[in-house]
């Protein structure tokens, strides 16, 4: 049986990963790491407090299988942008290593559609250097890309502008065809789901996983 250790478990996707690795009977322990308690009881789950500034102590010498992770914020939530990067970039790096360094041998990544370390554009720029830092810099084992487009849901937090854009996909999904389907939308339990599901088939140093990928994984 494995550990595993999750970041952003607060989060639509995060929350989904967690409920989805505490009813897999593959994992004895799940660790994740909070910047508070969540309302979560399960003999499985281990809960350790912490953030960036805090991960390299509060995680240190606990020993995982496999570190999951979905951290991530918005422009309207934080503007600055070195923290920004921070969240989206910085932490996802720092929580691979540290897992790495405490045995992990295989990480699955939330990302984003058209991720570019050569971008010009902020966002996907900055997701495509986290997945390059992580792919190339770390060197895991097991390496699982995660691409989703419109991110389907009920978040916590009140996004209006994108509950209108998740009503739009719900209405075109059906349109993307083809090398289109990567751009369709896809519900937050299947992301998780598919997550863990690809633990299971860890056949490749390197996956990058789309919408089409995705949805053969929930089979």
């Amino acid at each position: 049986m494995k550990k595993a250790i999750v970041y952003g478990a607060s989060g639509l996707v995060g929350s989904y990963i967690l409920e989805t690795l505490l009813n897999n009977a593959n994992y004895e322990q799940v660790i994740i790491v909070v910047r508070a308690a969540l309302n979560i009881q399960h003999t499985k789950l281990k809960t350790i407090i912490g953030d960036y500034n805090s991960l390299t102590e509060v995680v240190k010498g606990i020993p995982v299988d496999e570190v999951f992770i979905a951290l991530g914020t918005t422009q309207k939530k934080t503007p600055d942008k070195k923290l920004y990067y921070q969240i989206d970039h910085d932490y996802p790096v720092l929580a691979a290593k540290l897992a790495k360094e405490n045995g992990a041998k295989a990480v699955f990544l939330v990302s984003a559609i058209g991720a570019n370390a050569k971008s010009s554009i902020f966002y996907t720029k900055m997701k495509g250097e986290t997945e390059q830092d992580i792919i190339i810099n770390l060197n895991l084992d097991h390496t699982h890309i995660f691409r989703p487009s419109m991110i389907l849901g009920d978040r916590k937090e009140s996004r209006p502008l994108e509950k209108v854009f998740i009503g739009i996909f719900k209405l075109i999904n059906p349109l993307f065809m083809g090398r289109m389907n990567k751009y369709k939308g896809i519900e937050a339990a299947n992301i998780a789901k598919a997550m863990v599901n690809s633990a299971n088939q860890l056949n490749e140093k390197v996956k990058i996983v789309q919408w089409q990928e995705m949805t053969h994984l929930l089979k």
